[in-house]
């Protein structure tokens, strides 16, 4: 039987998102403004591509071809997304895939373009990619390392633009909260790769869903370690603050 205790916790942290999310409706929208963002980018019919590593990964089952499966969608922020969506437009026949791997550097998106991509042809495609490109060279040159980022992300998308003219790209500010594995190692070279992915987001016109601004006004609400447990993985909260920055975004 469920204790008060953890009945106090579930509807603290509900709270603190609902909190939180409601401090990011307006700031979200804005810095979603372009002119691909001018209205809702989800239509009848559309195919819809959650594309990154762990955290859009989020425990998914492999080997499942076809869209909405639950299993497929994993448990973070992309399922969160999906179920909302589903529920709001049932009659739309949205079809929506995760196809997030965890580890993933950009360059073994690329090795795995066509077949997790272009051979589902999304009219909308998600994109978080960026913190294992530092999290994997703490210990290297990382000036080195944003450049082989910002060049892979840069033909990544050049690719991806060439033979998806017509869809829809939404990236997504990597991000990384102060606690678990993240200490003043990671800085100041993780807010340049934010920075070279706010770059490709303004380089091909794309929606931007600003993570990072997003979970820097949710620790004034909770430490970061509610939000994620090492500072790089969401929380149930952290998938849930995630979920309703992306569809403020496409929605806005």
């Amino acid at each position: 039987m469920t204790s008060s205790l953890d009945r106090r916790h579930f509807l603290s942290t509900g709270i603190a998102s609902a909190a939180a999310a409601g401090m990011l409706a307006s700031g979200s929208a804005k810095a979603a403004d372009s002119p691909a963002s001018a209205e809702s980018i989800i239509t009848p019919g559309s195919t819809i591509l959650f594309q990154g590593d762990s955290i859009t990964d989020a425990g998914r089952k492999r080997g499942i071809p076809e869209a909405n499966d639950q299993a497929a969608l994993g448990g973070g922020y992309a399922f969160l997304a999906a179920a909302e969506l589903l529920v709001d437009h049932p009659k739309a026949e949205l079809k929506i895939y995760n196809r997030g791997i965890s580890g993933n550097k950009v360059n073994q998106l690329a090795a795995r373009w066509q077949e997790d991509c272009f051979d589902l042809k999304p009219d909308v495609l998600s994109i978080l990619i960026g913190v294992n490109d530092i999290w994997h060279h703490l210990n290297d040159d990382l000036e080195k390392m944003l450049e082989v980022y910002g060049n892979d992300y840069q033909e990544l998308l050049t690719r991806t633009k060439a033979e998806l003219p017509e869809t829809k790209l939404v990236l997504c500010e990597p991000f990384v909260l102060r606690c678990g594995a993240v200490n003043d190692k990671w800085f100041p070279a993780f807010d340049n790769f934010r920075a070279a992915a706010k770059q490709m987001a303004e380089e091909f016109d794309t929606i931007w869903v600003p993570y990072q601004t997003m979970f820097d006004e949710a620790v004034k609400l909770a430490p970061p370690a509610h939000w994620a447990g090492d500072g790089v993985h969401p929380s149930a909260a952290g998938a849930a603050l995630m979920a309703h920055g992306w569809m403020t975004a496409v929605s806005a």
